[in-house]
């Protein structure tokens, strides 16, 4: 039986119901469970339970990048003006930390409270993804051009 997908993600947080506030203002999600000292939520569009669970461990301390471990979660939105209106908003919450053009996808980067890093990423048409994995600066005026207004 192959994988078929992520169903949920899970996190150690040092507030549950703070980390909860910031899921909630930075990427719309909903509460599906409230357990005081853990959270569980879904995304608007989720077909998921939860999609999300926040498990309060307190400390403030942000984990070092001194071993194996998570890196980063990364959400995908539909269309490019959903990355638009996603990035407005990280900006808003001074959340915003990179912006990369990976050739596949362009992608927003943020850290929530506890400083867990996350991508937001819109995924590009397959017919235009490059034979190879890129990097570089996300070139937001041509961004734009080429892909707002497109047709779902």
């Amino acid at each position: 039986m192959p994988v078929r997908r992520l169903n949920h993600a899970v996190l150690y947080v040092s507030d549950a119901q703070r980390a909860a506030a910031f899921y909630r203002d930075a990427l719309d999600m909903e509460v599906a469970a409230d357990l005081g000292q853990a959270v569980f939520m879904s995304l608007p569009a989720s077909d998921a339970h939860h999609d999300l669970g926040l498990f309060t461990v307190g400390g403030s301390e942000r984990p070092g990048r001194t071993g194996p471990g998570l890196y980063h979660l990364a959400w995908e939105v539909e269309r490019f003006e959903d990355l638009v209106e996603r990035r407005a908003r990280l900006l808003d919450l001074g959340a915003l930390s990179g912006e990369s053009d990976h050739g596949a996808s362009l992608s927003l980067y943020a850290s929530d409270p506890d400083g867990i890093e996350f991508e937001v990423c819109w995924q590009l048409p397959p017919e235009e993804w490059p034979d190879g994995v890129t990097t570089r600066r996300l070139d937001w005026r041509a961004a734009t051009e080429r892909w707002a207004g497109r047709p779902d």
